[in-house]
């Protein structure tokens, strides 16, 4: 059964070029069984004010649509309605909000913060202070929260070491991806990503033989 509403113009599998909540709004309740989210907000360049936005990689981000709080807010609400029970939300966040807290963000959801992964990215960043080598993914699961039945791969380490390809100014780690899918989906389920970026999660579900529902408003395509 197709997870997309009949009157929907998306495709799954593909590089679909969309706003993500357009594209969730045509997504049927519970039909998702894990999502990946990687809001794109300016978070620590604003605190810091490097003002390297004008050149290479700064250029690339900051050109980029950004997400307000509220923005992120109805993102996570539309991922809460299309997610199974005990699905899972991979949310990806830097050090400024991991340290400002994200809970706010699930206020009035059926989601709750069970795990988190550090993924050393293997290259040095910004910073005023300590250079920024990391970033974190949240794990959250719609309740019932279960573990044992939902999650099937007991190997993967919390700090995880991994470069990723430079496809986007926001690229993430595939194998990391693909590991985690696989733990927590069978082959068959539907892996959103409704702000797909450099559509790595696309790249991981096809390793993984899993179907991929998501698009990006910049670098999707037009079918």
């Amino acid at each position: 059964m197709s997870v997309l509403k009949d009157n929907s113009k998306y495709i799954l599998n593909t590089r679909n070029k969309a706003d993500g909540l357009k594209l969730m709004s045509l997504i049927k309740d519970t039909s998702v069984s894990a999502a990946f989210f990687d809001p794109q907000y300016r978070g620590i360049l604003d605190k810091l004010k490097y003002g390297n936005e004008g050149v290479s990689r700064g250029k690339m981000r900051s050109s980029l649509p950004q997400m307000n709080r509220d923005t992120i807010i109805s993102f996570i609400k539309e991922i809460n309605r299309v997610l199974k029970a005990s699905g899972h939300l991979f949310l990806w966040v830097d050090k400024f909000h991991l340290c400002q807290g994200v809970l706010d963000w699930i206020n009035d959801t059926e989601l709750n913060l069970v795990d988190m992964i550090v993924w050393d990215k293997g290259r040095i960043g910004m910073g005023y202070r300590t250079r920024r080598k990391s970033e974190y993914l949240i794990v959250f699961q719609k309740s019932p929260v279960k573990a044992k039945s939902c999650w099937r791969d007991h190997s993967i380490p919390d700090v995880w070491g991994e470069k990723a390809g430079k496809i986007h100014t926001h690229s993430k780690p595939v194998e990391l991806q693909k590991r985690l899918i696989c733990a927590v989906t069978l082959e068959g389920d539907v892996i959103l990503d409704p702000a797909a970026g450099g559509f790595s999660v696309l790249t991981a579900c096809k390793e993984a033989g899993r179907d991929f529902i998501g698009g990006d408003i910049v670098y999707g395509e037009d079918f």
